[in-house]
């Protein structure tokens, strides 16, 4: 008897009273960015030039003062509007989208001057004798013709003005690397932007050819910088190594999420797709540079040679990597010191009142310092003296070309096969 009063139903627990009542699970919000989706400004009408007094340009960016203060210039507005204004216009364009027939006499004229760039490369070729991985000597040569070349190209554009040419000038010849380091990066690849800039500011391109402007002259600017830096080793700027977005180049990750902003069928995980990399990389900008990456490397896939890239491809959809991409375009070039005290400054694109001088500074020009020289900077307030070896990074080392590797693994028998990392 006592046993069956144990059990008895009386005595039993109600455990549906002690059970957690089941209910559905809350999405969790996706972390929001901490820095903001920069704005894009109004890009300005160019200035009358009849009168103009051009000026030869220079650094003015030689402290943390002289960069605060650009940051808060009309002239950091009008290099984020031009540079946000050609990335707005080819928003869901391929390259084959701009046909030859298109472009301006102005675009035409600027494809003939790299073309005529090109051969130059081709009638300067690296001392063999140099074997070695970081920068062929020869480079220098080559940049003394162009700067021979330059005036005539400028006079080809339709410029007569002595002082115009001198001031637009030095932005496309130090578009193409440093002379005396012999390297390449995001700094170099601005200046390219800022001498199309000049040339919007002098009228002679208009807003009508932005879109030929990166569909057909940056990119074969990037053609242009694909064959220097093979043919002279050129060293990465400032490089992150494996953490950095492209030893080289930015903007064709830019420009490529805007064309691919809309896809209806490329995702940003295709730039694992070989195939996909294959078919459509001539056609879009960021496919494009994806596949130059993959073979200027010695171990294959992105998760090793280009982590960052990696990761980005993990992105739902183009439309939050071209945000990125304008986010780490302001963050990392813009607003980096180390890139910016090379910045030039003359009157098409002016600095601010108040902004150093090189005279003030004690400094010399950047193309008069010798192989080795040095400047002084001011970095989080403190002065000190900055070795000349590196575009991106203040006082980094010296950082061999991806490029030179991978054609020395070729020269010793290592063929077009890549070397797989163990597990992968």
């Amino acid at each position: 008897m006592a046993t069956n009063a144990q059990h008895s139903p009386a005595t039993i627990p109600n455990l549906r009273d002690k059970l957690p009542k089941l209910e559905p699970r809350r999405k969790r919000p996706p972390p929001s960015n901490p820095l903001p989706l920069p704005e894009t400004p109004a890009l300005p009408s160019p200035p009358d030039t009849s009168s103009h007094s051009f000026q030869v340009p220079s650094r003015r960016i030689l402290s943390t003062r002289d960069h605060e203060l650009f940051l808060s210039s009309p002239t950091y507005n009008l290099v984020v509007a031009f540079v946000f204004g050609l990335s707005d216009a080819v928003v869901d364009t391929p390259l084959s989208a701009v046909k030859d027939e298109d472009c301006s006499p102005a675009v035409k004229s600027i494809l003939s001057i790299l073309d005529e760039a090109e051969s130059l490369v081709r009638a300067t070729p690296p001392d063999d004798a140099e074997e070695s991985r970081f920068g062929n000597k020869v480079f220098r040569t080559f940049l003394d013709k162009a700067k021979v070349a330059s005036p005539s190209w400028h006079q080809k554009l339709g410029l007569t003005s002595q002082g115009a040419i001198s001031e637009v000038e030095i932005y496309i010849n130090n578009s193409f690397g440093n002379r005396t380091r012999i390297d390449y990066g995001s700094g170099h690849e601005l200046n390219f932007i800022i001498w199309l800039l000049c040339l919007y500011q002098l009228q002679i391109l208009k807003r009508t050819d932005f879109k030929a402007l990166v569909l057909k002259v940056f990119v074969r600017y990037l053609e242009l910088m694909r064959t220097i830096q093979s043919t002279y080793y050129l060293e990465p700027a400032g490089s992150h190594g494996v953490w950095g977005l492209d030893d080289y180049q930015f903007l064709p990750f830019l420009f490529g999420a805007s064309q691919l902003l809309h896809h209806p069928f490329i995702t940003p995980l295709a730039i694992h797709q070989e195939l996909t990399l294959e078919e459509f990389g001539h056609d879009y900008m960021y496919l494009g540079q994806v596949s130059f990456v993959n073979s200027t490397k010695t171990v294959k896939g992105l998760r090793w040679h280009s982590p960052m890239l990696d990761d980005i491809s993990s992105a739902k959809s183009w439309t939050k990597i071209e945000g990125g991409m304008r986010r780490m375009f302001v963050a990392e070039v813009l607003r980096k010191l180390p890139v910016m005290q090379h910045f030039l400054f003359g009157s098409l694109v002016p600095a601010v009142e108040g902004m150093s001088t090189e005279a003030e500074a004690g400094i010399s020009n950047e193309e008069d310092e010798t192989e080795g020289g040095t400047v002084v900077v001011e970095q989080d307030g403190v002065k000190h003296v900055h070795n000349l070896n590196s575009w991106g990074d203040c006082c980094g080392i010296k950082v061999p070309s991806a490029i030179a590797a991978a054609q020395a693994a070729r020269k010793n028998g290592a063929g077009e096969t890549l070397r797989r990392i163990p597990f992968d």
